[in-house]
């Protein structure tokens, strides 16, 4: 049975048991997404906890990617960008009823960069308390784009009470408007609003958050009154609930792109004649339309429109051309045989891609390739894995290609990610593999020692053209974020930077 097919029976069998399915409480929001949180410690799971609206950092993000006070109020740094000081923002109250100052702060930040982070965590070298709200920075080189650093969900202040033996992650103790009452991972996470919390008390009391696996079952789930809130939906599903008159859809570039990640160190694809033969085998425009159904949602570079001045808006389409797709792999040597394969020293070009179910796109978009890749002699086995499976690749060499929905707005300076996937032949877990380009590594640490200046905007051009021609990562569509709300909302927003369910901002809707 086709996916279409079984949302509509499943939509169909909600209509029966909807009057026998006990509606949520008026004073819990009820929120399902594909998120499993997994444990309590912000370096891993911390990704929930700042969408829950639980923890903060000292560096919020506005919906244009800019930087903005939030636990710190301003910051500023030294003439070579190697000290920054912040200063903290008074009358911030623990969930505990301790209050934060620097030393807290200090605390919290020392024992999050003693753990893994999407940026390099050794670059602090000191951190001094200056006086009871402001605290400094010592870095070992020069970094431009340090503060964006902050913003990121691993470096979340906690109360020092959160912290154990060995500064073990005993408790989450944060200054959200929301604090946890009870968490059941990797599946489950309530919250109630914060009483004490310094704009006041969240109109919303209580949250719910539930994993669900299945993008139809939390299209279910909304139908049905079972939950008020659910993200991540696939198009059949999402043309479904359009159709409910008690269910709004919501629809949001984010900065984030579906792109196959390439191991540029494998045989078959060290040849950039290949990576490149690969892009042009890829039809993004039927991917957008007939898949993702959201015209102008194919990719031609990795940073998306939203991206600001890291998007170039002049560079033309990634167009699909089987003919020079056929061409470039004659000419690396790969020749195609009456079995429709391409070979190489009687070697086939055949390759195994990963991709996962938290972005339930992902499978239909990796098939979709599959067969367009084989239009031109390429033999691809797609595999569905636990998202783990694709750093774990990465990590022990054996991971060939991968289909993946990378989020560029960890750091919503992207110079951050670049720094850390892109200055080194090993990359990163979620970045290039095994790609060595002398050029781009020069280019990106200059950008980060450097002030935005003419000088460094053509840089940054560059850095794009320089990337979508050497191909170690293979852009295939703009992101397009699809949640759904339930009619007793009121005032839902998405986060283009998914940072926060802006649960505060929210209301119930009068009856």
């Amino acid at each position: 049975m086709t996916a279409p097919r079984q949302i509509t029976l499943l939509f169909l069998l909600s209509s029966l048991i909807l009057a026998c399915t006990p509606a949520p409480k008026d004073t819990t929001l009820h929120i399902s997404g594909p998120f499993e949180p997994v444990n309590l410690d912000p370096a891993s799971a911390g990704y929930m906890f700042t969408r829950m609206q639980i923890i903060e950092t000292l560096v919020d993000v506005d919906n244009d990617g800019n930087l903005i006070p939030g636990l710190a109020t301003s910051w500023k740094s030294n003439a070579d960008l190697t000290r920054w000081t912040f200063n903290l923002r008074p009358g911030v109250t623990f969930h505990d009823g301790t209050l934060m100052d620097a030393e807290s702060v200090r605390k919290s930040l020392a024992v999050a960069l003693g753990k893994p982070a999407p940026f390099p965590v050794d670059i602090v070298t000191n951190i001094e308390i200056i006086d009871p709200l402001t605290v400094s920075f010592t870095l070992k080189a020069p970094y431009r784009p340090f503060p964006s650093l902050l913003s990121n969900y691993t470096t979340a202040i906690l109360s020092p009470a959160s912290f154990g033996k060995f500064n073990r992650m005993k408790a989450l103790i944060g200054t959200g408007p929301y604090e946890i009452t009870d968490f059941i991972p990797p599946h489950n996470i309530k919250a109630k609003h914060f009483e004490k919390y310094r704009n006041g008390p969240a109109t919303i009391e209580s949250v719910d958050y539930v994993t669900g696996h299945r993008s139809e079952t939390r299209a279910l789930m909304v139908r049905t009154g079972q939950a008020d809130i659910v993200f991540n939906l696939d198009p059949p599903a999402t043309e479904m609930l359009k159709q409910d008159p008690d269910v709004n859809v919501h629809t949001r570039f984010i900065p984030r792109t579906t792109l196959v990640k390439l191991n540029s160190g494998n045989e078959k694809l060290r040849d950039v004649r290949v990576r490149q033969a690969l892009s042009l085998a890829i039809d993004r425009q039927a991917i957008a339309e007939g898949i993702l159904h959201v015209k102008g949602a194919e990719a031609n570079q990795l940073f998306g429109p939203s991206m600001g001045t890291w998007h170039d808006a002049s560079l033309p389409p990634l167009a699909t051309n089987i003919e020079k797709a056929e061409t470039l792999l004659d000419e690396a040597g790969w020749k195609l045989r009456d079995d429709g394969i391409r070979y190489l020293d009687d070697k086939p070009l055949s390759l195994s891609m990963i991709t996962y179910a938290n972005r339930p796109e992902l499978i239909t978009i990796a098939t979709a390739i599959q067969a367009q890749w084989r239009e031109v002699g390429v033999e691809l086995a797609v595999h569905m894995e636990n998202a783990s499976a694709i750093p774990s690749g990465h990590s022990d060499g054996t991971l060939e290609t991968a289909l993946l929905a990378r989020n560029f707005a960890n750091i919503p300076d992207p110079l951050g990610i670049l720094l850390a996937d892109f200055t080194s032949v090993e990359g990163g877990e979620w970045g290039p593999m095994n790609w060595s380009n002398e050029r781009v590594f020069s280019i990106v640490n200059q950008l980060a020692s450097g002030k935005p200046d003419d000088n460094y905007y053509v840089l940054q051009k560059e850095l794009i053209s320089t990337l979508n021609e050497d191909m170690p990562l293979i852009p295939v569509a703009f992101y397009v974020q699809q949640s759904a709300t339930s009619s007793r909302v009121r005032n839902f927003s998405f986060d283009p930077y998914e940072r926060s369910f802006r649960i505060d901002q929210m209301r119930f809707q009068s009856k």
